[in-house]
């Protein structure tokens, strides 16, 4: 009897707390339909995911700030259960550390300064039960003026490589914070860690790491040692350029050329092709003819060959040549590219460079 009158005191505490401000009964017990919605944001920062889950209040024409929410006291960022923020890796809010995880997301509204609270705790009923001794950072930010909010909205925008603005909007304030993000650590730990798992059976797993940790300019010595697992595993094209490209980074020029060496022994005829064009691009001309011009002797039973020596013709304004190549390259050419060499046929006839 004891139980049963404890069970509907809480249950009338939380209906109260449910009902408040609103008409349309609603349930604790049964999923039925509630006044403040479920929603749910997220955004992937790098490889790390903010994800925030909360319920949406609507305004209904009621005084809000130091009205429904007062100043100066905790408030639950929403309605119902917990607002929750979770985040799959270390962040930053507002430059101050937070270790990955989900946490009840509260504030402490004034007219001039907000807190924001992360709180430990992410699963209890609004912010009756809320214990500042659970609290795993606090942070304060100013409020900011917006356009009328109806309905209680959380928005990640401004999002940069390494951080994401968070905001708070009702009524007509908003509430942001910075969420920031170090990509490089986080991606480095995971790559070590994927690399223990079924990614280091495979060239491609090895490889990608290394070409990340080239881009980023990082770690060129673990870089180096995963473009050499690669080659343990499969010994390519692709991870030979790899091995290239990170010695030249490493100012290991006569090494570099070694592994570029025995890159293009390996290579394809279209990685040939391709890396001709690339070095095309990298204003590298007379090394990107030397390898057309290989690459036609020995593979002239391909169509793109032929388009590699017409792309060469026409940065030496041989139009004439270059336009027989690339008709040798039409009519051997697959039907999915007949459109496109066609176009550069047509370009030819007209003295214009296809470069």
């Amino acid at each position: 009897m004891v139980c049963s009158r404890v069970f509907r005191g809480v249950l009338f505490c939380l209906l109260t707390a449910a009902w408040s401000g609103v008409g349309a009964a609603q349930s604790v017990v049964l999923d039925l339909p509630r006044q403040s919605q479920r929603a749910r944001v997220s955004q992937r920062i790098g490889i790390t995911d903010i994800t925030i889950h909360y319920h949406r209040p609507l305004v209904n024409n009621r005084k809000i700030w130091d009205g429904v929410v007062p100043y100066g006291q905790v408030w639950r960022a929403g309605a119902n259960e917990n607002t929750t923020i979770s985040f799959s890796d270390p962040v930053t809010i507002e430059g101050k550390a937070l270790d990955k995880g989900s946490y009840g997301l509260h504030m402490i509204p004034t007219a001039d300064l907000w807190t924001i609270i992360f709180s430990k705790n992410s699963t209890s009923w609004g912010s009756f039960t809320y214990n500042q001794a659970e609290d795993a950072l606090r942070v304060t930010v100013k409020p900011v003026a917006t356009e009328m909010h109806n309905t209680l909205t959380y928005d990640i925008d401004d999002v940069q490589p390494n951080s994401a603005v968070v905001t708070m909007s009702w009524e007509k304030v908003a509430v942001p914070f910075k969420v920031g993000v170090d990509v490089r650590e986080v991606i480095e730990a995971s790559i070590q860690k994927q690399l223990r798992g079924l990614g280091q059976y495979t060239w491609e797993g090895w490889d990608e790491a290394a070409n990340y940790l080239l881009a980023e300019k990082v770690a060129l010595s673990d870089a180096l040692t995963y473009a050499n697992k690669s080659i343990e595993t499969e010994d390519r094209y692709d991870n030979e350029m790899t091995k290239s490209k990170v010695l030249a980074a490493l100012n290991r020029t006569d090494e570099a050329a070694m592994a570029q060496k025995k890159a293009l022994e390996l290579a394809s005829p279209l990685q040939l092709h391709q890396y001709a064009r690339q070095l095309m691009g990298e204003k590298h001309n007379e090394e990107a003819f030397a390898i057309f011009r290989e690459n036609a002797k020995n593979h002239t039973d391909q169509w793109f060959v032929h388009v590699g020596m017409a792309r060469m013709y026409s940065a030496q304004s041989k139009f004439d040549d270059a336009q027989k190549e690339m008709k040798v390259a039409l009519a051997a050419a697959p039907d999915t590219q007949k459109t496109y060499v066609e176009g550069l046929v047509k370009k030819l006839e007209t003295k214009q460079d296809i470069n």
